[in-house]
């Protein structure tokens, strides 16, 4: 298993030019991230103060006040920075990069002499340092600071924020650790570890990754580190409700290893699971491997959304029971799917399957883009994949799904980690081996790398998920092309120098090889026809219901063009789905599918609540589909993915 796992290629290495990420890394690097700093500096109209850089002012002492926002707050900085630090590999921007030097100035002034580094216990708590490891995210904020101080470091060179963070990490060794006298624990919200692991391999310092290694080896052994805590502190602290959801909402009911099925808060085990990934293929460690797969199978074969989206209940934000998926009340937090995309793409590392790097596709393309307007200024961070407003704003158990996309939250964790995904989506599009470069997302642009020392590079231009051919221009010597074939392409073309060819597919990738010369072409021509996805029956959500989707990107039916009642919409089994290039105000360009379908007549106001006539679907309707993420961009109304599915 692990003889041979490759590696992403280094952002500086990866473009994105044009097509359709082109355009949204564009968006991204000048619209979202510039909009996030207006955001955190507490100066954007539209959206409520941050407080954010203001907490690090004040711990820094350049100026006075109290701290403002959750315990977390810091964590939405350290995901910027790491943002706009990817955002310059691909978008050089002079006053981004003044930007972050002034964030890090800020963080680093706000450093106490120990190395200890949160504004909040700085601020407001600092007698309380380290005494709720379960609640109080101290080492979960300095996991993201340190994902920024590695990003910003390998696209820059700078080393200030890394030297900060290395601070900082002594400083937890010297707190928390298996030795005498220090805290035998963990954080509650898991992400150091794998942050513990980038930092290891940027500086090749072994105690960072002996710290990782016990974060997630002491996990949910007995006796219970969070059972004693609490014991020694008292029930009381910042989130006494997650207090009822048990240790499994930590990800702290059993040792990792003994774990079988993803439990509890979605982000913070999926975060987890990035972190034993990375220690399992460090110490090629086989048996937390198969823990690993064994956790991400059961997250992704029985607990997640057509769409891509995972956690489905709003209380804990959390996995509930297998085959749980309803539509209208889902959680499917942006971050728990970008999250997931983290851990798929690790596993793509370990092994090149075609079926993970399926699930990135999907999560990708739907639920994480979902989580942005097409303006870039407005997130949602829950994805529901049925929406009555009406009944959003009535039924308190649906007033977390949103019909409409914020300017921001005070829980503001997905718009920076959305904006963190795409600008550095150019590591999740490659990897490779000693003899294979691997192409696991299409992506116009191009990539330089070394295969057994020669350099090499490869072009891509293609209009994907829109447009299922796509170009790739291999150079540089003999080596391997490993291209992904997903499994929901029934038929395909592959051409090499305009002539068809035949190619080994192995585990989901077409594989291959040749000596490349400066006028090779490879072409792969991806059926996109729309495609019909019906639910396993024990999903009782989706019973009698069709989901539509072409390529990766799952489809959606909206108010705006049907009307209301969506849920009378039927489409019949033997309907023609067509795609069909599109325009709309508010949506740019894109392929919609669109069908034949059925639906009914409205009652009248004051129809009989009950009755003995059965509803007559009669009425013929154009059934007009968009693609899931570029819904809600033109005002509040209903929207649905799952179509009740007719016989005639």
């Amino acid at each position: 298993m692990f003889e041979q796992a490759s590696h992403s290629l280094k952002m500086r290495d990866v473009r994105i030019t044009d097509g359709f990420w082109g355009k949204m890394v564009q968006t991204v690097c000048e619209k979202m991230l510039p909009y996030q700093w207006d955001v955190l500096n507490d100066q954007a109209e539209d959206a409520p103060p941050s407080g954010c850089i203001r907490n690090f002012k004040i711990a820094a002492g350049l100026q006075t006040g109290d701290f403002s926002g959750m315990v977390f707050q810091d964590s939405d900085l350290a995901k910027w920075i790491e943002a706009a630090a990817y955002s310059l590999s691909v978008h050089p921007d002079e006053e981004m990069e003044r930007r972050i030097d002034e964030a890090i100035e800020y963080v680093a002034k706000a450093q106490q002499q120990d190395g200890y580094l949160d504004t909040y216990f700085t601020i407001k708590a600092p007698e309380m340092r380290w005494t709720d490891l379960r609640d109080c995210h101290e080492l979960y904020c300095a996991g993201h600071m340190m994902e920024a101080a590695v990003a910003y470091y390998e696209v820059t060179g700078k080393r200030t924020l890394l030297d900060v963070m290395l601070r900082t990490a002594r400083h937890i060794m010297q707190v928390i650790g298996p030795e005498e006298g220090k805290i035998h624990g963990y954080p509650g919200h898991p992400e150091i570890e794998l942050a513990l692991m980038r930092m290891y391999q940027a500086t090749g310092e072994e105690d960072l990754l002996r710290l990782a290694r016990y974060f997630v080896d002491e996990r949910g052994k007995s006796p219970n580190f969070f059972v004693e805590e609490e014991a020694r502190r008292g029930t009381e602290g910042h989130f006494p409700q997650n207090i009822s959801l048990g240790l499994s909402y930590f990800q702290s009911h059993l040792p990792v290893r003994e774990q079988k099925t993803m439990e509890g808060h979605s982000v913070r085990a999926l975060y987890l699971l990035c972190g034993m990934i990375d220690v399992a293929v460090h110490d090629m460690d086989e048996e937390l491997l198969q823990a690993c797969y064994a956790l991400f199978d059961n997250a992704t074969q029985k607990r997640m959304y057509v769409t891509g989206g995972v956690g489905s209940t709003s209380i804990g934000e959390a996995f509930t029971a297998d085959y749980d998926l309803p539509n209208d009340i889902a959680y499917a937090e942006t971050c728990a799917s970008v999250a997931l995309v983290f851990a798929a793409q690790r596993l793509l590392h370990v092994h090149a399957d075609g079926r993970i790097a399926d699930i990135m596709e999907t999560a990708l393309y739907n639920t994480c883009l979902a989580g942005m307007a097409q303006d870039a200024r407005h997130f949602f961070y829950v994805n529901p994949l049925e929406v009555v407003p009406e009944v959003c704003e009535h039924n308190p158990d649906h007033r977390h799904v949103l019909p409409e996309r914020p300017a921001w939250y005070g829980c503001a964790c997905c718009p920076p980690n959305l904006a963190r995904l795409i600008c550095s989506l150019g590591s999740y599009a490659y990897s490779m081996d000693e003899t294979t470069l691997y192409l696991h997302l299409y992506i116009s642009g191009s990539a330089q790398f070394e295969m057994q020392g020669k350099k090499c590079s490869v072009s891509v231009e293609t209009w994907y998920p829109y447009d299922g051919r796509i170009r790739i221009c291999p150079r540089g010597g003999k080596y391997r092309l490993g291209l992904h074939l997903p499994g929901w392409c029934k038929s395909y073309c592959l051409k090499i120098n305009g002539e068809e060819a035949e190619a080994l597919c192995r585990s989901g990738y077409l594989l291959v090889e040749r000596t490349w010369q400066e006028d090779d072409t490879v072409e792969l021509i991806l059926d996109l026809a729309p495609r019909r996805i019906y639910a396993n029956p024990m999903v009782v959500h989706d019973t009698d219901c069709v989901a539509i989707a072409s390529g990766p990107l799952v489809y959606c039916a909206e108010e705006e063009d049907h009307g209301k009642a969506l849920h009378l919409i039927h489409l019949p089994r033997q309907s023609c789905l067509v795609r069909t290039e599109k325009e709309m105000p508010g949506l740019g360009r894109f392929v919609g599918i669109e069908a034949d379908a059925l639906t009914a007549a409205l009652p009248v106001p004051d129809a009989l609540l009950y009755g003995d006539c059965p509803v007559a679907y009669d009425r013929p309707v154009r059934l007009q589909l968009i693609p899931y993420y570029l819904w809600a961009n033109r005002g509040k109304g209903e929207m649905r993915v799952w179509l009740h599915e007719g016989e005639k």
